[in-house]
């Protein structure tokens, strides 16, 4: 062991820099001015597949963005090294502003937000009319983040081929809301006309053939489908992360989600929620303020009985809204 005597000065002692704090801490951030831009097409585990001038690559999150996260559907700016080839990594260093951001909590109590996708501009909500069962308070959840995140909803059917979809149907006419059903016997083209041009989300419950539909949209990239448990009637999940894919003739994308057993809705402010329905939402300007929409001095109950809305309308805005305060399974 080296001892220092009393002669030593300070250039016969190696100074061994600390770990932490060894570069000068600064606020300016690089401009990044050669980026490219990019669409996210999959997360798994902090690496991020985008999709870059018509090529697939590997990128991860710069430091530069913090806790800032990226999710499928984000628009980014990437550099580094942008062949796509095997072991090559990017990084994303940018997340443009988004349009539209879809979002949910794992329970009505959970205050923490998860984003779903960034950039979708319609949400197709898939159930089964049979094996398993509907949960229209799932569904009717599903509306109420599709309308907070500003999304056009889709109601769409399947295993219409096992019962009458018509039921149904009539449960969510009053909505106004596009609904299409789909059989196992026949092709996928009453769906496919509804995504043209569109980023859809297709979101639902675990076996009601939600990813076996996306397959049928996008055969050359089909995922695991899995079965409804008899005893249970629960599905397995398939599918473990959101991943984006193009429609075949390049007219729109689609993106498959992981299914979900609950949707919380912690986040949602129900003053958004009104926004969805132009025929009522004038009505509420008599409305007492933090007026829940369904209280014995709400203003719409006098602006329907007027004739200015069909009753329908207000009926299901008020199962939506007391969708937020009742578990699915209810």
């Amino acid at each position: 062991m080296r001892r220092y005597g009393k002669h030593t000065d300070e250039d016969d002692i190696r100074v061994r820099p600390g770990r932490r704090g060894s570069r000068p801490r600064t606020r300016t951030r690089p401009k990044h001015e050669d980026a490219v831009a990019g669409f996210v097409l999959t997360v798994d585990r902090g690496r991020i597949t985008t999709l870059v001038e018509g090529r697939t690559i590997t990128a991860m999150k710069a430091r530069e963005l913090g806790r800032k996260g990226v999710v499928v559907g984000d628009r980014v700016a990437v550099v580094g090294d942008l062949t796509g080839e095997k072991d090559t990594l990017a990084r994303i260093v940018r997340v443009e502003e988004r349009v539209s951001t879809l979002r949910r909590t794992a329970d009505d109590d959970d205050p923490h937000e998860r984003v779903v996708v960034a950039n979708a501009d319609q949400l197709a909500i898939v159930t089964a009319v049979a094996d398993p069962e509907p949960r229209p308070r799932l569904i009717d959840r599903c509306l109420v983040a599709a309308y907070d995140a500003g999304l056009e909803p889709l109601l769409v059917l399947t295993k219409a081929d096992l019962a009458p979809a018509a039921p149904l149907l009539d449960a969510y006419a009053p909505l106004g809301i596009r609904t299409v059903a789909a059989r196992h016997d026949e092709p996928v083209a009453a769906v496919r006309a509804l995504l043209g041009g569109r980023i859809t989300v297709f979101v639902g419950h675990s076996g009601v053939g939600k990813t076996t539909l996306v397959n049928a949209l996008v055969p050359d990239r089909a995922r695991a489908t899995g079965h409804v448990n008899a005893i249970t009637g629960r599905g397995r999940h398939t599918t473990t992360s959101a991943l984006a894919l193009p429609l075949p003739d390049g007219d729109g994308w689609v993106i498959d989600t992981p299914g979900v057993r609950s949707f919380g809705l912690h986040h949602v402010d129900p003053a958004r929620v009104i926004n969805a329905f132009p025929d009522l939402l004038p009505g509420t300007t008599g409305c007492p303020r933090a007026c829940g929409h369904d209280e014995p001095d709400c203003a719409l109950d006098a602006w329907v009985a007027a004739g200015h809305a069909d009753p329908a309308r207000l009926y299901s805005l008020r199962r939506l809204l007391a969708s937020r305060e009742r578990h699915e399974d209810d």
